[in-house]
């Protein structure tokens, strides 16, 4: 069965709907689009470069990849006792203790965010573990209750990184965490980080037995195909840092009104350093790292030009958006000026992207984002 979402429809399901549904709306729509649009195999015809595409994802898998998901699973790892101190002694000096491994682990996941892709599309390891803004009614009814399912699609915003930023790092966490009757809290927040190191150690499993080689293998640009994958997904994540990382809780689609709250990790106040280092080893992943990547492959494709346009404005785009100063939450209001100007380069990145990189490569982008464009 095909499911298919206009822009025209979506943006009238958009107006029923504000702050986390809005979001998480998107993101589910988004993810039925690119399961529909595997249906069709049809890309666009490239010349032959003669390019080895195969040493291209040799390179890819190996040195990016995998060892990206390793270094989740050992994040995870650490975060983990961690957590577990802090929850045994829950004082605000501890708090800041614990925020720096919190921070490491969440600036690991934006290295990954961009791999999406076979395992981990099959898990739904992006909306499992970042779906923001978390759905804080819902947790706090879970924690009340003592009973919950986080294995279902509706419980994508409960968990992973978001609920966590809002249970360790809200206002009145330590408060809430010292509560004599705060059991069901803290057996909550464990149970998030088993479910966390359980999705991401299925995902690095998979690719050290099978789905690397099927990976390796596949060397076609039509839909569903790695090069196909990845191209979509860098426009993908442009999209999430036009969209639900800065543009909507900045005011883009609410004409001017700010929704602070609903940034990526608000409570913890690390939005920006989180959408830089995504900025970053989206770059990192463009570049194939220290060897071959689909920079080089649009230099096979005598696309020398179009190359240096993207690399020139992934720096500026970075750039501006290191400008921005923390937290980039009370930044939405304060120095509006240095977001818009942020802003306005992640919209220049996401069409050289979108729409040049994806034609000189033969790739269909193949999902529909919020604005239609």
């Amino acid at each position: 069965m095909k499911y298919l979402l206009s822009a025209t429809h979506f943006k009238y399901l958009t107006m029923k709907l504000s702050g986390r549904k809005l979001m998480t709306a998107w993101l589910t729509a988004i993810t039925l689009l690119v399961t529909a649009c595997k249906e069709n195999n049809n890309s666009q015809v490239v010349p032959e470069t003669g390019f080895d595409k195969t040493a291209m994802l040799t390179n890819y898998a190996d040195s990016l990849i995998i060892p990206a998901y390793s270094g989740m699973q050992q994040q995870l790892q650490v975060l983990e006792p961690a957590v577990n101190a802090f929850l045994a002694n829950p004082t605000a000096a501890n708090q800041q203790v614990l925020k720096p491994v919190f921070k490491d682990a969440y600036l690991q996941f934006q290295r990954i965010a961009v791999y999406q892709l076979g395992p981990a599309e099959t898990v739904m390891l992006n909306n499992f573990l970042n779906m923001f803004p978390a759905n804080t009614a819902t947790i706090e009814n879970n924690i009340s209750r003592g009973s919950y399912d986080l294995t279902g699609n509706l419980s994508v915003d409960q968990q992973g990184f978001p609920a966590l930023d809002y249970l360790l790092f809200s206002p009145d966490a330590v408060q809430q965490l010292n509560d004599p009757n705060s059991a069901n809290r803290k057996k909550y927040v464990q149970d998030l980080m088993t479910r966390m190191k359980s999705l991401t150690g299925t995902v690095l499993t998979e690719w050290n037995n099978s789905y690397r080689a099927q990976f390796i293998g596949n060397t076609k640009a039509d839909v569903g195909s790695p090069l196909g994958f990845m191209i979509n997904r860098f426009a993908f994540e442009m999209d999430q840092l036009k969209g639900p990382r800065i543009g909507w809780p900045f005011g883009k689609q609410s004409g001017g009104i700010v929704f602070a709250d609903k940034c990526e990790a608000y409570y913890s106040g690390i939005s920006r350093d989180l959408a830089v280092e995504n900025l970053s080893s989206l770059k990192k992943a463009y570049m194939g790292g220290n060897g071959s990547g689909i920079d080089d492959y649009l230099v096979a494709l005598k696309k020398e030009q179009l190359n240096t346009d993207v690399l020139n404005q992934f720096d500026l785009t970075i750039n501006k958006l290191k400008a921005i100063p923390d937290p980039l939450s009370a930044s939405f209001t304060n120095n509006p000026a240095q977001v818009d100007a942020a802003y306005r380069e992640i919209q220049t990145l996401l069409t050289l992207l979108k729409t040049d990189v994806a034609s000189a490569t033969g790739v269909r982008i193949t999902y529909q984002d919020s604005d239609g464009d």
